[in-house]
């Protein structure tokens, strides 16, 4: 049984966050060659609106002859700017790596994060497999330590994840010819490429549609 030390809706939302706020993480699988022994590998990942994660990997790839021998898989990322590696936040997502047959779809939004896997996605071998996390296991520092149910992670359908690319248009709108570009807004806060590099900025509260996210960032979010 997963047990958390305390409430566990706010290390839900926190350990998404934490997710959301990198663009990579230490994939392992369980290698089909030496008999289920446990294979890491550094790979890309969104996070999708609902919590689970989105990658683009080659069938010629290690990771890629483990999955479909063995969807078992565990993520685990961390903040990447903190040198302090045993205190710093990090969180590792464990459940199945499922193939999605709506390439075209995934691709999408997962191109806005990442432009440079263009050549990749134009290259049939490579496709898209979804993470939905069976646990994850979140650590805000040192003593701060939770397993979190996915009912308390994971996020039903809700208004903005239809009316995020009409969203963006607008706000793209805005800010054409500054520095500026929107990538993406989740109920969990947006993303921004300024000046070439991506920045996340959280929302104070989960917002759940385009006109919430509109009165969040008038609010001062942005």
């Amino acid at each position: 049984m997963i047990t958390d030390k305390t409430t566990i809706q706010d290390h839900g939302r926190t350990a998404r966050q934490l997710l959301r706020a990198h663009r990579y993480g230490a994939l392992g699988t369980l290698s089909k060659k030496f008999d289920g022994h446990p294979f890491t590998s550094i790979t890309p990942y969104m996070v999708e609106h609902d919590g689970s994660l989105l990658i683009l990997i080659s069938g010629l790839a290690e990771h890629t002859k483990n999955i479909l021998n063995d969807s078992r898989v565990s993520l685990i990322t961390h903040n990447q700017d903190d040198p302090h590696i045993q205190t710093q936040g990090r969180a590792t997502v464990v459940g199945h790596a499922v193939y999605q047959q709506d390439r075209a779809g995934c691709g999408k939004r997962y191109l806005r994060y990442f432009p440079e896997a263009q050549t990749y996605f134009d290259m049939a071998d490579f496709n898209f497999y979804r993470i939905t996390p069976l646990a994850i296991r979140f650590i805000g520092g040192f003593g701060d330590i939770h397993w979190v149910k996915t009912e308390k992670y994971l996020l039903a359908r809700y208004a903005l994840m239809d009316e995020e690319d009409a969203l963006l248009a607008e706000l793209n709108a805005r800010t054409a010819g500054t520095n500026r570009l929107w990538l993406g807004v989740d109920c969990d806060g947006y993303d921004l490429k300024i000046d070439g590099k991506t920045e996340r900025h959280t929302f104070k509260e989960i917002v759940l549609s385009a006109a919430e996210a509109r009165a969040a960032l008038a609010a001062g979010a942005a």
